[in-house]
């Protein structure tokens, strides 16, 4: 995906209905593929980022701060597309993810499914969240 000028990037963020921390809801969905991977917080900054570097860029709520995917994992989103919902609340961001998107080392964070039994997991690790962070305890 092409960067976007600021007069593309103004009239998206015109379109968008934040909530009144200003944040909206971003789905991010491997691009070819369909799977949903996860689902993160963007404000005004980390959309305007996104578009103009191509990369997912996220509103951490933890650490207050943006949050570029894949800053301490190398886990990257490269930006595909970018949706709005019919009624501006919530973004749909195609991507291209290198390797894993979950903090816990899977593909998708929906890696747990209910069933007659009750919470099955669906996706196994890949990565070894210890690995992928780096963690030394």
């Amino acid at each position: 995906m092409a960067a976007f000028d600021d007069r593309t990037i103004a009239d998206a963020l015109t379109a968008i209905a934040f909530d009144r921390d200003g944040l909206v809801p971003a789905v991010a969905q491997q691009h070819d593929t369909g799977e949903v991977l996860m689902v993160a917080w963007m404000n005004r900054a980390a959309i305007e980022a996104s578009l103009r570097e191509g990369q997912a860029v996220y509103w951490s709520r933890s650490r207050l701060r943006l949050w570029r995917k894949g800053e301490t994992s190398g886990q990257t989103q490269r930006l595909v597309g970018f949706s709005i919902d019919c009624d501006g609340d919530t973004l749909l961001l195609a991507v291209d993810q290198t390797g894993v998107a979950c903090h816990t080392g899977r593909r998708s964070c929906f890696f747990r499914r209910l069933g007659p039994g009750g919470l099955e997991t669906v996706l196994e690790v890949v990565t070894d969240p210890d690995a992928l962070y780096r963690r030394r305890d």
